[in-house]
């Protein structure tokens, strides 16, 4: 599925492959986070799945000899599934991540884990949506928060004073 193919406003998407999912968002590896898109309901909420691998480059570092998956990288694979339900909804291809907000985390996440994902649009306007974020391991809450993704070719120009 492309952005041309994106359903009719309304019209639920039930499940898109790693493949298909790299046709919506711009990002590749190792920035593509997502493995599977479940349901979507475009501009308004979806759900993925990231496989947390030992073989993730950032477990180089973070920590070695006790392996816990960076926060910034949960809040990027929440952010991508958000750029999703808002790229299926109409915006253009590249969206920006344009604030967190009151992300927590609340469990540690290593290798081996599946992120369950949900993002929930709660707000909105003019070339911008604000949802609300999750992330589960095993139906626990690791990481929630709220995001804000930005549509750059819809936003206002900035007026010089």
């Amino acid at each position: 599925m492309t952005l041309a193919e994106a359903p009719p406003a309304g019209e639920t998407v039930n499940g898109l492959t790693h493949d298909q999912v790299r046709a919506v968002l711009p990002h590749r590896w190792p920035m593509l986070l997502l493995d599977r898109v479940g349901k979507v309901e475009p501009g308004v909420k979806g759900t993925a799945v990231k496989n947390v691998s030992g073989t993730e480059l950032w477990f180089q570092g973070h920590f070695p000899g006790e392996a816990v998956l960076p926060g910034i990288v949960i809040t990027e694979a929440l952010a991508q599934l958000a750029g999703v339900v808002f790229a299926l909804a109409g915006a253009s291809e590249i969206s920006y991540l344009a604030g967190v907000r009151s992300m927590r985390f609340r469990r540690p996440v290593v290798p081996g884990d599946q992120l369950t994902l949900t993002a929930e649009r709660t707000g909105g306007g003019a070339g911008f949506a604000e949802y609300r974020v999750s992330a589960r391991v095993d139906g626990q809450v690791a990481a929630e928060g709220n995001l804000t993704i930005a549509d750059p070719s819809r936003q206002r120009p900035v007026r010089k004073v």
